[in-house]
């Protein structure tokens, strides 16, 4: 039926769910056909049935197939579910509840330049398979919980690897999260109470954004340059709304992927100084910076700043480890907070990540990463400017291009249009503190390198170009 490639970066399961989607689309599987069960494709393609029932469940989900009991999986009927809609994937709404929800239902799509995670062939999968399989050698305790600040053997190498930071933290300064979502989220409600302002990077994290508004704070958002701030804007900013905190990622920042200079760090810290409020240094890109540089932290040494930290981008999404630092009155109040909403964090997950940091190739494999994303941030960054994109910033490191096309003013349109193909855009609004249509995208370097996206992107141009201006 399908001829799969194990040889290819793109993951088998969606191989089958393209393939499959192809046929369909192309009336090859009529509407009302059977496919064949799960363990026949399985024997006639060479591949798991785990990996067609995944195929298969994604099929359904999407409104490709419909399951009937007893009797197997069918290409689905116009009729079944809601006439001609029923074959194409439900619209997103175009907003940080559509970030936080439709995102990760829609995380199968075939193409995904707007995600935020990396391609599960950039992750270090080998190493998280030996650590695994250590830690079922060891016999992992099964019945009870983790420790309040998380396991201490990860919590010391974190520790020891952030004084190559030159940020000077013991132990005992490291509390370990449900991933840095979770980190920021103590912070949040430990320094906030609704009304309070607060200031974000403009444009920023969404989920964040959503965070802090569902907690009755206002989030105020501070102008990113390519070097880090409009220390003009912010200046005023801070005068006008007296914040008590700045939620900020200064290095490989998402979605410009800037990096603040030393010069605006300084003055943030003075600001922060002057008008009493507290710094929130979201870092968890660092692994991916080329370049050693000062942070907040490490110019601050958690005297005013709170540092976040994590494993996800870099080892596995679904580990789901983060940390944070910060001095030891705010840590106190940050370790309760954490085991009052859930007790503790996953003990086996944290000690499969000490297994992976601990592992004699993990600083290989983070050279190998990072000259990865370097390579791929050059390619797609020329791709870009060949079809005349503009780039926010040029960065040599990082993830993610920040860009936008004069013949493609509203980003949230394209990305519709672009989930009707299968593919998955970052729009540009998801992004911005105060919501507004704009043509500005982010583009995950990792994930944009397939042609498909490349002739979506030149037709709509093409498309935006043939419309006169005033129509």
């Amino acid at each position: 039926m399908l001829t799969l490639s194990p040889d290819i970066a793109t993951p088998l399961v969606s191989q089958i769910v393209d393939g499959l989607r192809g046929l369909i689309a192309g009336q090859i599987l009529k509407p009302g056909s059977k496919l064949p069960s799960i363990r026949a494709f399985a024997a006639s393609h060479n591949v798991s049935v785990f990996t067609v029932v995944e195929a298969y469940d994604r099929l359904v989900a999407q409104g490709w197939l419909v399951s009937r009991a007893h009797a197997g999986f069918f290409v689905k009927r116009r009729d079944e579910g809601g006439g001609p809609a029923a074959l194409a994937p439900e619209a997103p709404r175009f907003d940080a509840r559509w970030y936080l929800k439709q995102i990760f239902e829609n995380r199968n799509l075939p193409l995904k330049p707007g995600c935020g995670w990396l391609p599960h062939d950039w992750l270090f999968g080998d190493a998280v398979r030996r650590s695994m399989r250590q830690l079922s050698n060891d016999g992992p305790e099964l019945d009870g919980y983790g420790l309040p600040f998380g396991h201490m053997a990860l919590r010391m190498i974190i520790a020891e690897s952030l004084g190559e930071r030159q940020i000077t933290v013991e132990a005992s300064q490291v509390l370990l999260t449900h991933g840095s979502s979770q980190a920021l989220d103590l912070v949040a409600r430990c320094l906030l109470k609704p009304g309070d302002a607060v200031l974000v990077d403009d444009p920023g994290y969404p989920n964040l954004m959503f965070m802090l508004r569902f907690l009755g704070a206002r989030p105020i958002g501070v102008p990113r340059t390519p070097v880090g701030y409009d220390l003009l804007a912010l200046e005023a900013l801070v005068a006008e709304h007296k914040p008590k905190a700045f939620f900020t990622q200064p290095r490989l920042q998402s979605p410009t992927c800037s990096v603040a200079s030393v010069a605006h760090l300084h003055r943030l810290l003075q600001l922060a100084e002057q008008h009493d409020f507290v710094l929130v240094e979201n870092d968890i890109y660092a692994d991916m910076d080329v370049s050693s540089r000062s942070t907040l932290s490490s110019l601050d040494q958690l005297r005013r700043v709170v540092y976040v930290g994590s494993y996800s981008k870099t080892i596995s999404p679904n580990l789901r480890v983060g940390y944070l630092l910060a001095r030891p009155d705010l840590l106190a109040e940050f370790v309760q907070l954490k085991m009052i909403a859930g007790l503790t964090s996953s003990d086996i997950a944290e000690r499969v990540v000490f297994g992976v940091i601990t592992d004699g190739r993990w600083r290989k494999h983070l050279r190998s990463l990072r000259d990865r994303l370097g390579d791929a941030q050059r390619k797609v960054g020329r791709r870009l400017d060949s079809l005349g994109f503009e780039l926010f910033h040029e960065p040599e490191a990082g993830m993610y291009l920040w860009a936008r096309h004069p013949d493609l003013p509203d980003s949230a349109e394209l990305s519709q249009a672009g989930t009707g193909e299968g593919i998955m855009l970052g729009p540009g609004q998801l992004f911005l503190v105060e919501p507004r249509p704009t043509g500005w995208l982010r583009f995950n370097v990792a994930f944009s390198q397939d042609e498909r996206l490349w002739r979506f992107l030149e037709q709509r141009i093409q498309m935006g170009q043939s419309i006169e201006p005033g129509v």
